[in-house]
């Protein structure tokens, strides 16, 4: 079975080995993975004290994120130069991009505080979990109710009237086990237009809580997510459809509960799940509501497993239902619509370890869709260990997206219509690399390309003054280099380090020549310290962004534009005067970088916070 290629970011010594969730269908030791995969632990959250899971994300390989403005605003993470709409995102095992929102994950609303781990797979996953998983799977967890005990909770202030507060509380025995946390945060943002106007703020609530009960052989569980979000922005002028300084706010709302049931009985283990995802998307201007979006999955899923001798083969089938409802006051109704869809996937895997030096993960997917031609995907991996240390792995890939029901359907009828004949976007990718382990220092370099056909392109009649989508003929590439290296010198001091190249070239139409794709940095690099010494706490890392090019829609004709490369610098330092108490100042954006991740809109400078942390328990 292929290992990650992982930067291992997390405490100088871990009580157990680091466990990759979604690289395959059964977790994985992380040396034994079939994926390139990233494990963010939660003493590296808690050491850096990043209020958005995006500005930990950011610091991965691969990854590029941009935001429209300040924080709260629409957030885009694309992994190895792949769409936004590329990445499918489970927190707690429950799919959460917005069926509401483009199936879109909805980063803008992750925090990172209600988090107790974040991982981060690389590459086309389809074969496993199906559409969206196309250029990789983040997985978010909040804390195991069977390993915490207590209660800890933070109250924060700083720069831009930023509050921040959060409680969470754990219960239970060796078998039975129930957290619950709250989390709230808000700033009064800043002027995101930048032409002297009313500052943009947000104001966010998120609550979760988790129960896990241990009978024997079975483990019963059940968690639940909510996230309430106020987000001012500036938008368009309504006449002149150009960017302007405007009184728009969205008001986003997220409800998931998600319950499994799971046996593991000598060479057997089986699962059983089910999950809901509700969403509501509400727009404003000047507090006159302008339009609506709601949406909900219901997801149902069962799997099981069986190890013979080195062999471990596992069968498994999802099925997911969505609802998509549209509802406006601004446009006299002209964008209602109600639609529905549904698909169901059969998943197969075989892991074996034919001795100490080979292994082969093969997975093959098939997806029958309600709406679309149905896609097969299937997903290779070879792992060879040629001498102590040493990891040689490759691995082959194919990875599906669904057309959003914007795609689809359409949103606007007199501006935009959809296209019901569309198909999935399909992928296919391949990687290479070799890491080195030592006892003190890791090194991984990894090579990848992916190539993307039937990518779904928005097009322009100029007879009927109407926009559509449409697959294009051509094939879009990405191709790239990561480099991770880390250095464990004590608990007090672990150094890591990345790089990432990335050539993502868009070709619409078959023969011609490939365009520079936008917001996707060629070059991005990040370095992260950490560590703990007697009373002292702390982390910083290091961001740097290469240049970009977007898209200009102010001028006519739309003009690629370049976006200047920028370095991000944070620094959290945390005393411990109490041994329940810790107080801590945090720096962000410390160079004062002025830079534009979206054409158009503006981003936070230098801020700082200070704040109290407490911790009863365990």
């Amino acid at each position: 079975m292929l290992p990650i290629s992982i930067i291992a970011l997390a405490a100088a010594a871990q009580a157990e080995p680091a466990i990759v969730v979604t690289a395959s269908r059964e977790p994985s030791a992380a040396d034994a993975a079939p994926a390139s995969s990233t494990i963010l632990p939660e003493p590296l959250i808690e050491r850096l004290s990043l209020p958005s899971a995006a500005d930990l994300l950011r610091l991965t390989p691969g990854v590029s994120v941009a935001t429209t403005g300040p924080r709260g605003t629409q957030t885009q993470l694309r992994l190895r130069g792949a769409e936004a709409g590329h990445t499918l995102l489970f927190v707690d095992g429950i799919r959460f991009n917005d069926p509401a929102a483009g199936n879109e994950p909805r980063f803008e609303l992750l925090s990172a505080d209600l988090l107790a781990r974040l991982e981060i797979v690389r590459g086309p996953q389809s074969a496993l979990w199906g559409a969206e998983a196309l250029g990789g799977v983040i997985a978010a967890e909040t804390a195991d109710p069977l390993r915490r005990r207590g209660f800890d909770g933070l109250a924060e202030y700083g720069s831009l009237d930023s509050v921040r507060l959060l409680g969470r509380a754990a219960l239970g025995s060796e078998t039975t086990g129930v957290t619950a946390a709250a989390g709230w945060q808000s700033s009064d943002g800043i002027d995101s237009f930048g032409a002297g106007g009313e500052r943009d703020g947000f104001d966010q609530l998120m609550l979760s809580a988790k129960a896990v009960h241990h009978a024997g052989a079975v483990e019963l569980g059940a968690v639940g997510y909510w996230i309430e979000g106020l987000s001012e922005f500036d938008g368009s002028d309504p006449v002149t459809f150009l960017r302007a300084d405007t009184l728009d706010e969205t008001e986003n709302r997220i409800g998931a509960v998600r319950a499994w049931a799971r046996g593991e009985w000598d060479d057997w283990s089986a699962q059983a799940e089910v999950a809901y995802l509700d969403s509501a998307n509400r727009n404003r201007l000047d507090d006159t509501p302008v339009n609506a979006t709601f949406g909900d999955r219901l997801s149902l899923g069962a799997q099981v497993t069986r190890q013979i001798g080195r062999h471990r083969m596992t069968a498994a089938v999802d099925h997911q239902a969505e609802d998509f409802r549209a509802r406006d006051t601004g446009f006299g109704g002209a964008t209602d619509q109600e639609r529905s869809r549904s698909l169901t996937g059969l998943v197969g895997e075989w892991r074996a370890d034919w001795n100490d030096v080979v292994a082969t993960d093969l997975a093959v997917r098939h997806d029958s869709f309600s709406a679309f031609a149905d896609a097969t995907t299937f997903r290779a991996a070879l792992l060879v260990r040629p001498a102590r240390g040493w990891v040689l792995h490759g691995a082959y890939g194919e990875g599906i997206a669904q057309p959003t029901f914007y795609d689809l359907y359409g949103f606007f009828p007199a501006t935009f219509v959809g296209n019901p004949a569309l198909r999935p976007e399909r992928s296919r990718a391949w990687e290479v690399g070799l890491r080195w382990q030592g006892r003190d220092v890791s090194l991984g370099l990894t090579g990848f390309s992916a190539r993307l056909r039937d990518e779904i392109i928005d097009v322009f009649d100029p007879d009927t003054f109407l926009s559509s989508t449409a697959n294009a003929d051509g094939r879009s590439r990405r191709d790239g280099i990561e480099f991770e290296a880390e250095w464990r010198h004590a608990e007090w001091l672990v150094l890591g380090a990345n790089y990432t190249f990335i050539d993502a070239g868009e070709q619409r139409v078959s023969g011609t020549d490939l365009v520079r794709e936008v917001r996707r940095p060629r070059h991005s690099a990040n370095l992260v310290a950490h560590g703990e010494s007697g009373r002292l706490r702390w982390g910083a890392s290091l961001a740097y962004v290469g240049a970009r090019r977007d898209t200009d829609f102010d001028l006519f004709p739309a003009r690629t534009v370049s976006l200047g490369d920028y370095a991000l610098a944070s620094l959290n330092v945390g005393w411990r005067v109490l041994p329940q108490l810790e107080l801590y100042g945090r720096i962000e954006n410390a160079f004062d970088s002025d830079y534009q991740d979206v054409v158009g809109y503006n981003t936070a400078g230098r801020t700082v916070h200070a704040g109290l942390r407490v911790a009863f328990g365990d």
